[in-house]
């Protein structure tokens, strides 16, 4: 298992007859990435502040050093012009590739990761619909949101049907409300081009917010949320894959966690009597944002080029879009609440930063050499 949550459904679901006869048979080893790639070499100026607080350059055990400075106001500053300098880079490279101007003082909001319906883009993109509707409907919602711009970003999909309607509608999404002159300076949408491993060095320093979305049981670890995590991005989650154990090492502070937790999928699949079309029907907003799939509300679309997206959330909705649709509509409201206490925006990302040590790559590798492999390091 490459997360301790998935270890754990392995054991006591997938292959359970087999743990029974095989106990020492399965173990965990969470997924870890390298520090000197996704944060040395990233984000040099992030990685020199933590190296002056450590007094020293070992990665990942320098990090731990940088939670003493979280409530410091000097540090704080430090990190947020660090954090500024990365976002008004990334702005205008959108801004000269995509034409699209966005403001490196609102959030940023990211969702970067290969393009699935498990990983529920689509839920996203519904919420930014719901957004735009009450910035557009509701006056006082307009005077206390915090300016958005939420980027997407994924590897291609060119066998993937479903996947490629969900990236026609994101796009249909930000062509709608980017052109929008009386909201889109409080919401703008980016669906970057040509997006790879180099572009994902440019946007993680950049983030705000790491959306790590799945379907709570459906994502097997995820190593995204850990890089993000890394230089500084609060994430806003389900409590699923690596989630899990971000979440016990930044504590219900530093993170926003939401939805259906495993058991509660389990058991409603299990149920069988999951019924989409009724919370559809007793919830206005959510029922405003899927009818504008196919009702004209996009006039550069036949109404029918989403019939298929609506028809799926209403009639099938495997991943729990619409079950946990009202719960991340809080946890954004949250999180903008949050954002707008800068000293405790600031300090989150901090601790987030510090407590990252845990999943570097090197920690893997030794649990899997000392305790699969029996080997040990040559120095």
């Amino acid at each position: 298992g490459v997360a301790a949550l998935h270890t754990k459904l392995l054991k006591e679901a997938v292959m359970q007859p087999f743990d029974a006869l095989y106990p020492n048979k399965f173990n965990n080893k969470t997924n870890g990435i390298t520090h000197r790639r996704w944060l040395k070499h990233i984000n040099p100026e992030l990685s020199q502040m933590v190296f002056d607080s450590a007094g020293h350059t070992r990665l990942p055990e320098a990090l731990e050093s940088l939670e003493k400075t979280a409530n410091n106001e000097d540090a704080q500053a430090r990190f947020e012009a660090i954090k500024y300098k990365h976002k008004r880079a990334l702005a205008e490279r959108i801004q000269k590739e995509q034409g699209i101007e966005v403001d490196p003082r609102s959030i940023f909001d990211v969702q970067i990761k290969r393009m699935h319906e498990y990983k529920r883009q689509l839920m996203n993109a519904l919420h930014i619909m719901a957004i735009y509707h009450r910035l557009k409907t509701e006056p006082k919602f307009l005077e206390t949101y915090v300016p958005h711009t939420f980027i997407f970003g994924a590897k291609a999909a060119t066998g993937y049907h479903y996947a490629k309607k969900i990236i026609k509608l994101i796009n249909t999404i930000a062509k709608k409300v980017n052109q929008d002159n009386t909201t889109n300076d409080y919401l703008k949408v980016v669906f970057v081009e040509n997006y790879n491993v180099t572009y994902a060095e440019h946007i993680i320093p950049a983030a705000d917010i790491s959306e790590q979305i799945s379907t709570a049981t459906k994502e097997a670890s995820g190593t995204g949320n850990m890089k993000f995590m890394m230089n500084g991005a609060i994430t806003l989650g389900t409590l699923d894959g690596a989630n899990v154990e971000i979440h016990e090492r930044v504590g219900d502070d530093n993170i926003e966690i939401f939805g259906m937790r495993a058991d509660e999928v389990h058991a409603l699949t299990e149920q069988g009597n999951y019924n989409p079309k009724a919370i559809y029907d007793a919830n206005p907003l959510l029922k405003t944002v899927i009818d504008q799939l196919t009702n004209g509300f996009f006039d550069e679309v036949e109404n029918d080029t989403f019939k298929a997206i609506r028809d799926d959330l209403l009639n099938r909705d495997q991943y729990y879009i619409l079950k946990d649709f009202d719960a991340y509509k809080i946890a954004h409201e949250r999180v903008n609440q949050m954002y707008q206490d800068r000293s405790k925006w600031l300090k989150a990302m901090l601790i987030n930063i510090a407590r990252s040590g845990y999943f570097s790559s090197d920690r893997t590798i030794t649990a899997y050499a000392k305790e699969i492999w029996d080997v040990k390091p040559l120095i």
